[in-house]
């Protein structure tokens, strides 16, 4: 046997052992995320915590509670975006919000938030098709680091001025700024749309469903889980959404050869829209 396979075998062992650790110490369970993207966050958090094998960061992991946090928002889907995948915010306009308007008051979930700009972006859509005033809108993640950022919900200028092309393919009826208060550099979320937000921890690996919704947002959060995983948390979307009520998923997701595929209508395929049905 070469040094290298040496040398990559424990790896592979501290990695295994370091997930087990977690697992038990925290119940975060990141064992059946996809492998070659689990290894590069991993090895991102290894590096930025400057220690020398994994087993050194599992023996931090393990006993200083900020590092824990820095090392489960490294492993956590944060790529993300104000009106990414404009497509899904027009369809979801044309197709779905006829049909929610229906509902007297609306329970709506953003799971796998981040840092925040997908549920920013849902708001401002509700309030201009004057929804959110009956709407709550629940944005959960298994980041509390995350959570922080994504309730501050504070940009910097320069980033609502690149967003605007999108916002506006995405059927926005205005100037993205206007739904910001601003100053020099910055603007932050207006408050009647940020008090319509609960942000609430919530891991998809290990909770339960804790309400029925109309809207599920989970959108390019599960490409990141092995397949064991993936079909436990179309399990737990199935279980947490009303009859009729509607599902997104990311662009490069689907629920087409999933288990529960024959349990939803296909409101887009192109961008990702599907309706229980049963």
């Amino acid at each position: 046997m070469t040094v290298g396979l040496q040398s990559q075998e424990v790896d592979e062992l501290e990695l295994t052992l370091l997930l087990d650790a977690v697992r038990r110490r925290y119940g975060y369970d990141f064992r059946d995320y996809a492998g070659a993207s689990l290894r590069r966050r991993v090895r991102r958090a290894w590096q930025q915590e400057g220690v020398p094998t994994l087993t050194a960061l599992q023996e931090r992991v393990l006993h200083d509670p900020e590092c824990l946090r820095r090392f489960v928002s490294c492993l956590s889907v944060n790529v993300t975006a104000l009106f990414r995948d404009p497509l899904l915010y027009r369809t979801l306009r044309a197709k779905a919000i006829p049909h929610l308007r229906t509902y007297p008051f609306l329970r709506i979930w953003c799971a796998g938030c981040s840092t925040g700009e997908e549920v920013h972006s849902l708001a401002i859509v509700l309030a201009e098709e004057g929804l959110l005033d009956r709407s709550r809108v629940y944005a959960t993640d298994l980041s509390e680091q995350l959570l922080d950022k994504a309730a501050s919900a504070i940009f910097p200028l320069t980033t609502l001025q690149e967003r605007e092309p999108q916002y506006r393919s995405g059927g926005g009826r205005g100037e993205l700024a206007d739904h910001f208060v601003s100053d020099a550099t910055h603007g932050i979320l207006r408050q009647h749309l940020r008090q319509r937000i609960v942000f609430s921890h919530h891991n998809l690996v290990s909770d339960h469903s804790f309400n029925e919704f109309h809207l599920i947002f989970c959108r390019n959060v599960l490409i990141y889980f092995g397949d064991s995983l993936r079909r436990r948390v179309h399990e737990l979307l199935h279980e947490s959404q009303a009859r009729l009520g509607f599902l997104a998923l990311g662009m490069r997701e689907s629920l087409r050869y999933t288990a529960l595929a024959e349990r939803y209508q296909v409101v887009d395929e192109d961008s990702r829209l599907y309706r229980k049905v049963r």
